[in-house]
């Protein structure tokens, strides 16, 4: 299929800078990129394929910044459900040991058709474990099979508690050999021109994870290369206190010193920042994923989003690990977004004499955090928006649901404040992932069955 046209849908948000919401909107497509965009009337009025989207709503894909694919295989696990970070890695360490390839590859599966249902076209992983002959090519084929595009990180983790690190010495790897992997994954596997469905992130997994001195030779590594860097920094108190302890800095102050600071950087989480490392943050044009379901999960605390906006800080949302949120919902994740900002705010307030709060995250910001931010965040300007010249990525979703009932006076707040369900349609590309509610590029009944039978082994121990 080379052109395919969308109209008629009840209104189309383009989130572009104009910020248009176009009632009876459409779209024109070809080989993947938009064409025309605007009011139904005004579009050409043949396609290969044709689809009629009245009583949708159409909105720029998601685009989820952090997540672990493979630990959709170890939601809920009893012994972590109550655990703050340390000790929930502590305790699933040890399972995640006995992951083989095909678990790789199926729980990749699963995230990205979690992640396609509920309106995602993009989604980073963060793979830094690669036990009994795992490899991130495991997840990167994987993904081509469902159709959503891939930012891949090859994670790391090098300092094991045998010198001081957090996890144990059998899930560490050697220094040399990561980035001699790394340097062949980048040339196997990253697209760097419009339209990429695959680019290689390198991305050491944490200050308590890895040295500095792998930060530092990634650092070397991604720019020789042009990919971008990516970390978990200044998620939870414990980590603060590792770093002052191990390396005599704060978390922020440490990736300074490893030239870890850029806007080919962005870090997972930064609950823990104060406003001068916020306004170093903008002023290095870093961005941030924010988690706000993990963070709650863990109990780690609540990211101040709304102060690093102000410093210009560019902030994406991602769901990060299906073992730290057990679901793999972005639209949710947009909600929890918008919902947490406001408790921060009403916190604030109340503290003021005069009673006045801060100003409230919209629903539209929150929206916005999850498609334009989510795509200065990765460095894709081809992405994040719905205009000529850009990603034919959308999603779209049926206004005449029980759950929206009464909100329709405003439809486009309404997918924020309402309960989040999934989406009707998910096109990446020009190409459909979701087709009335399904996926269109895997058997669901068949990934659930493998993915179930997966996960029983793991926690098993076999």
């Amino acid at each position: 299929m080379t052109t395919l046209l969308v109209r008629h849908a009840e209104i189309l948000v383009t989130m572009d800078d104009r910020r248009r919401e176009i009632p009876d909107g459409g779209l024109f497509i070809r080989h993947g990129f938009i064409e025309y965009i605007g009011p139904t009337a005004e579009l050409p009025d043949t396609a290969d394929e044709i689809i009629e989207l009245k009583g949708h709503i159409i909105f720029p894909g998601l685009i989820n910044t952090h997540h672990h694919f493979y630990q959709t295989l170890t939601r809920a696990v009893p012994a972590a459900q109550d655990a703050n970070l340390f000790n929930w890695l502590k305790t699933l360490y040890p399972i995640w040991a006995r992951m083989q390839p095909d678990d790789i590859r199926i729980s990749t599966q699963t995230a990205l058709s979690e992640l396609a249902l509920s309106g995602c076209t993009t989604a980073s992983d963060h793979l830094y474990l690669f036990p009994n002959g795992s490899r991130l090519d495991d997840e990167i084929l994987a993904a081509r099979e469902v159709g959503v595009r891939l930012h891949a990180s090859r994670g790391s983790m090098s300092l094991g508690v045998s010198k001081g690190g957090l996890p144990p010495d059998s899930v560490v790897e050697d220094e040399d050999q990561i980035l001699k992997d790394s340097q062949r994954l980048i040339e196997t596997y990253h697209d760097p021109n419009p339209g990429s469905m695959t680019q290689v992130v390198l991305a050491p997994c944490s200050p308590f994870s890895v040295t500095g001195e792998l930060m530092r030779q990634s650092a070397v590594l991604a720019r020789e290369y042009g990919v971008h860097l990516h970390t978990h920094l200044a998620e939870t108190q414990d980590e603060e206190v590792f770093c002052e302890q191990k390396f005599g800095y704060r978390p922020v102050a440490y990736m300074e010193i490893l030239n870890w600071m850029g806007p080919d950087v962005w870090f997972a989480h930064s609950v823990y920042v104060n406003q001068a490392e916020m306004r170093k943050y903008g002023e290095a044009a870093c961005g941030v994923a924010h988690c706000p379901s993990s963070n709650m999960r863990l109990a780690s605390g609540i990211a101040p989003i709304q102060d690093m906006l102000r410093w210009g800080v560019r902030v994406g949302l991602g769901v990060d690990g299906s073992a730290s949120n057990d679901g793999s919902h972005m639209l949710g994740e947009v909600r929890q977004a918008m919902l947490i900002s406001r408790l921060i705010a009403g916190l604030q307030g109340a503290s003021l004499s005069d009673k006045v709060a801060p100003p409230l995250m919209t629903a539209r910001q929150a929206l916005e955090l999850g498609t334009r931010g989510g795509a200065a965040v990765l460095g894709r300007k081809d992405l994040g928006s719905l205009e000529a010249g850009k990603c034919a990525d959308f999603f779209a979703i049926r206004l005449d649901r029980l759950s929206y009932a009464g909100a329709l006076h405003d439809p486009v707040a309404a997918i924020v404040f309402c309960a989040p369900g999934n989406v009707d349609y998910t096109v990446v590309g020009g190409r459909f992932v979701v087709k009335g509610g399904h996926m269109v590029t895997l058997d669901e009944a068949s990934l659930v069955e493998q993915h179930n039978r997966c996960a029983h082994r793991l926690l098993a121990g076999s």
